[in-house]
């Protein structure tokens, strides 16, 4: 009998490729547009932690310095392609936290 594979993903902190379920994910979702393509509202960024929400996702380990290598190497900023204010980390290192 073959074995289920496991989903594996690359944290962006560290850089290491650990299971999904180790792994914490953030969502950046999707911009809101008007009927001419115009973004109204920007896509809100949040810990993710059903993996279900809609979205562009990263992965992070619950390891504070993984955030705060990612924060500093802007890795999210990357990933997201868009600038993420300072409120935002504060924010993801509370969730992180409490996760």
């Amino acid at each position: 009998m073959r074995q289920k594979k496991i989903p594996v993903r690359k944290c962006i902190g560290c850089a290491e490729m650990k299971e999904k379920k180790q792994l914490v994910r953030v969502v950046k979702a999707p911009d809101v547009k008007d009927d001419n393509g115009e973004i109204i509202q920007r896509g809100e960024i949040s810990v993710d932690l059903t993996g279900k929400k809609p979205g562009r996702g990263a992965y992070i380990c619950g390891n504070p310095d993984c955030l705060a290598a990612a924060r500093k190497a802007k890795r999210f900023e990357r990933a997201f392609s868009c600038k993420i204010p300072d409120e935002i980390y504060d924010r993801l290192v509370d969730e992180l936290k409490k996760h």
